[in-house]
């Protein structure tokens, strides 16, 4: 083989290997970006049930109406497919979007403000490359007035964004610098778990000190040891937020059997231990009504075998609460409340779901059911469709009697109202009255200066 040759073999080979190297690093930041949405949770909110993956739909319900999630696959004519890296970084981090409209914050770029660039980029290439396009587009948002003006959104963040990417904070360890990251950013665990101002922003005051999920309590999850979690090993913080459940503490329902569903249970350990490394350490926040730790409640008790030999009332709607009990719940959680001997049918004593005297997610619970998130399957019904409000009400109320929190109380009106979605906001009446408040001050500040310029040149005229 002549010099020429071996000179054109071993730029061949250079070549070979650059491809397969340059082919290596995309498919390696894909899988990063990939792993990096899914600590987002980004699918859970823009994938609409029986929908395509990211491809929006979804309505999300908020005090101020329903928004309607986009589609952020990468079509161009229906997703984000034309967006440049710094566009959806401005989207992500920032809530514009790239035709200059504002996001709102159901959209959480308050926390993803904190994503650095490289995990940015990494989201785009796999938004970009690794999600198939769908060319559908949903139903654009439609809020009342005067949440429809987006460009109000601009004064919203000057007042309440932090747009500063996380910055590592030194005197701490490498696993709560990690968890710190993920929690405040892609996790966003305080856009649910801490409580809003009467404009929807975070109380940074009360950070992680439990939130309204639509119906549902984020509850708090400080390092308190009797409203939060500060009684909880980090290996009870992993379990829970790998397996939806900890054993003797709580389980997940709702919005969070969710996240665990699509997120939380797919991150590595390492990860989940870092979290909870952090979690412990957040500054307690306590609330007064909690006089023990909120698992810590109840005791087993049989409350069925006095009910033997009686006959059951004609009307079910005056059944008892342990008649209700037996009839609906003994057959899994056992007559005395202890669960199945395996633990996979948890206690109803100690346990946080019995154990608050905010008793909406237990109501939520009885209604809607649980769906848990690990191997086993293992699942509870909701029984919306078999027990009226009163007899959720009465089932709730022996429930916290007799295994949980005997302060906390269930009225057949908050279930009616939990049922149907919930209280009504006002928060469209107030905002539309503070524009008119604005309206008319302005106005009589106008009238005010008119006069005052009107009697000054009568004034001068006279002299």
């Amino acid at each position: 083989m002549n010099a020429s040759a071996r000179c054109l073999l071993l730029l061949g080979l250079i070549v070979t290997a650059s491809v397969h190297a340059a082919d290596s690093t995309d498919a390696a930041l894909l899988q990063r970006g990939r792993y990096l949405a899914t600590a987002g949770d980004c699918v859970a909110c823009h994938t609409a049930p029986g929908g395509k993956p990211y491809a929006g739909g979804l309505t999300v319900p908020t005090p101020i109406g329903n928004i309607i999630a986009t589609n952020i696959t990468p079509s161009t004519t229906a997703g984000i497919g034309h967006y440049t890296e710094k566009q959806f970084s401005d989207a992500l981090r920032q809530g514009i979007r790239a035709d200059g409209q504002r996001l709102y914050p159901a959209m959480p770029y308050t926390s993803y403000a904190q994503v650095t660039d490289d995990d940015v980029h990494a989201l785009y290439a796999y938004f970009m490359h690794g999600v198939a396009p769908v060319d559908s587009k949903p139903t654009p948002t439609r809020l009342p007035f005067p949440f429809n003006i987006r460009l109000s959104m601009a004064t919203w963040n000057l007042l309440f964004l932090d747009s500063k990417p996380f910055t590592p904070d030194p005197a701490k360890g490498a696993a709560w610098n990690r968890g710190a990251y993920l929690a405040r950013g892609l996790a966003h665990c305080s856009t649910c778990h801490t409580p809003r101002n009467l404009l929807m922003a975070e109380q940074s005051s009360r950070e992680l000190a439990g939130g309204a999920v639509g119906t549902w309590l984020a509850p708090n999850i400080t390092s308190d040891a009797n409203s939060g979690v500060g009684g909880w090993s980090e290996q009870q913080l992993v379990d829970y937020l790998r397996l939806g459940h900890a054993t003797g503490k709580a389980q997940t329902a709702g919005p969070m059997a969710e996240a665990v569903e699509h997120s939380l249970q797919h991150l590595e350990p390492a990860d989940l231990q870092a979290i909870a490394t952090y979690l412990k350490t957040v500054p307690a926040q306590h609330d007064p009504a909690d006089t023990r730790a909120v698992d810590s409640w109840g005791a087993a008790f049989d409350g069925i075998a006095d009910q033997r030999g009686t006959a059951l009332p004609d009307d079910a709607e005056q059944w008892s609460g342990a008649q209700l009990y037996d009839a609906h719940c003994a057959s899994c959680h056992q007559v005395s409340g202890e669960g199945s001997f395996d633990g996979g049918l948890p206690p109803l004593f100690h346990n946080t779901a019995t154990g608050r005297t905010d008793t909406g997610n237990l109501v939520m619970v009885i209604l809607e059911g649980i769906r848990w998130t690990d191997a086993t399957g293992v699942h509870m019904p909701g029984f919306a469709h078999a027990l009226s409000d009163h007899q959720v009400a009465n089932l709730g109320n022996y429930l916290t009697l007799r295994y949980g929190n005997p302060a906390a109380r269930i009225t057949a009106t908050q279930v009616a109202n939990l049922r149907s979605g919930g209280a009504p906001s006002h928060l469209v009446a107030l905002a539309r009255l503070a524009m008119v408040v604005v309206v008319v001050v302005l106005i009589l500040a106008i009238i005010v200066l008119w006069r005052r310029r009107r009697r000054r040149r009568t004034s001068s005229g006279q002299a």
